[in-house]
């Protein structure tokens, strides 16, 4: 459990990792927020072990020991319920502490956090206390930006995504679920859950993450909740953090058409829909994606286009709609 923070502390803040047999990359990941414990004194982190099944905890837990890092917990989970579970577990502990921090950030395992991202997520939501969610910049080692901020999906952008033919998808661009990427810090319907700094009454109004997702669509889910309730989410480009997309998940960034989808991402993808736009709703999306896919498909072959998605997508797609529909 974090202990240590000290009782009113406007800055207090408690970092939460979810670890998944990556326990060399949440050891680059802590490496690299040393320095921001050292900016910033109330900051704490707290890395959750979801019954990874190998020497993760040995491993991180050495790491702390050695290097000093007394900032540092690790709790091993009895079971792997998920991403949104695994946060859930540390939320709880520091929002049921003696002294809860004020921020709570949300750290992907696969990350390595820039000098100062921490300080400008705190001095954001410092200085915008209506703002419930503050995301950072994701980007690739080399500095080259990841699209961090994003609108929610929809029936319109189930069809861009799919189709992927360029009239239609430049009619489509305000649909897009992905959004521009900006300079500045700027409103967005939902920012990635690798760097996510949670105000701590936004948990105390709206609840924790929904561990009905065990992987993808929770943090969609989330800042969907947090917008509802009155708290706006804004992306923070001057928080700047490495994301080595994939590697956490091995289904996302550059090996994302090497492997096939696995089954939680349809279903997460399933409850997003019904839940936020009934079932009615959720079942024209899918009619939607299987259309649009299908047509891009043919599109493909007739232009001799090598093949981009995952193995089996299409008819992976219709194999888990079908088996909810029936």
């Amino acid at each position: 459990m974090l202990h240590g923070f000290v009782a009113l502390n406007p800055r207090s803040t408690a970092v939460v990792i979810v670890n998944y047999r990556t326990a060399r990359l949440v050891v680059d990941c802590l490496r690299s927020l040393a320095a921001e414990v050292r900016a910033e004194p109330e900051l704490r982190v707290e890395v959750v072990d979801n019954a990874s099944g190998d020497d993760s905890v040995a491993v991180i837990g050495d790491a702390v020991r050695r290097e000093g890092w007394t900032w540092a917990t690790v709790r091993p989970l009895d079971h792997n319920g998920g991403f949104a579970f695994g946060n859930n577990a540390a939320i709880r502990d520091v929002l049921t502490s003696a002294s809860p921090p004020k921020y709570v950030w949300l750290l992907n395992p696969d990350t390595v956090v820039r000098p100062g991202a921490a300080t400008a997520l705190i001095d954001f939501l410092e200085a915008r206390p209506e703002v419930g969610i503050a995301g950072g910049r994701l980007e690739y080692p080399d500095g080259t930006p990841q699209t961090s901020g994003f609108r929610f999906p929809s029936l319109f952008s189930e069809f861009e995504e799919t189709i992927r033919i360029g009239v239609v998808s430049r009619a489509l661009e305000p649909y897009r679920v992905p959004g521009p990427i900006h300079a500045e810090a700027h409103h967005a319907d939902w920012v990635n859950g690798a760097s996510l700094m949670v105000r701590r009454e936004v948990f105390e109004t709206v609840g924790l993450m929904d561990e009905g997702y065990f992987l993808y669509f929770e943090e969609t889910d989330f800042c969907r909740r947090v917008r509802a309730a009155g708290w706006p989410v804004w992306h923070v480009p001057a928080s700047r953090v490495i994301h080595l997309e994939g590697q956490s998940t091995g289904v996302t960034g550059s090996n994302m058409a090497k492997k096939r989808r696995p089954r939680y991402w349809y279903d997460s993808r399933a409850r997003y829909f019904r839940k936020h736009h009934g079932a009615t709703y959720a079942f024209f999306a899918d009619l939607i994606f299987i259309g649009g896919f299908a047509t891009w498909r043919l599109h493909r072959w007739l232009r001799g286009k090598a093949d981009p998605d995952p193995p089996g997508m299409l008819a992976d797609f219709v194999r888990h709609a079908v088996a909810r529909w029936v």
